[in-house]
């Protein structure tokens, strides 16, 4: 998630109040934001969700969940993915009564998927726009 991080650097990094709002037409509008609760490993944790419009309700498409680690460097351990279009929530780590649970082939899908759309993120240029609007603003 190295775009994402780019970001969030240049948008002065993790925070409780953070939110960031990327437009970048024609793609759907980036929102990467703090999340209230920890993660399952206890550590801060941001969404980061492309959303639309559908019958005036605000639609992820997709929202992952990642916590943010520092140990070795920052990087970014996905645990929960959304698709409100599509009508998918996912857990791939969570904490269940007090126990640490983990879906291995689930984690792993995930983790590849946010791949993907991290490099999708960079070729269609959201860190740019955003550290344009940060020049400008």
């Amino acid at each position: 998630m190295k775009t994402v991080l780019d970001i969030l650097r240049k948008g002065g990094g993790w925070r409780p109040s953070l939110y960031l709002k990327i437009e970048n037409p024609p793609y759907m509008e980036l929102v990467i934001e703090a999340v209230d609760e920890s993660g399952p490993c206890g550590l801060p944790s941001l969404s980061v969700a492309h959303y639309g419009v559908q019958n005036g309700d605000a639609m992820r498409d997709p929202e992952m969940c990642f916590e943010l680690g520092l140990a070795g460097g920052a990087h970014l351990n996905v645990f929960y993915y959304r698709n409100d279009y599509a009508g998918i929530e996912q857990w791939s780590r969570f904490i269940q009564e007090g126990n640490y649970c983990y879906y291995t082939q689930l984690h792993q899908q995930h983790e590849a998927f946010a791949m993907l759309w991290d490099n999708n993120l960079r070729v269609q240029g959201f860190c740019e726009v955003f550290t344009d609007k940060c020049i400008l603003g």
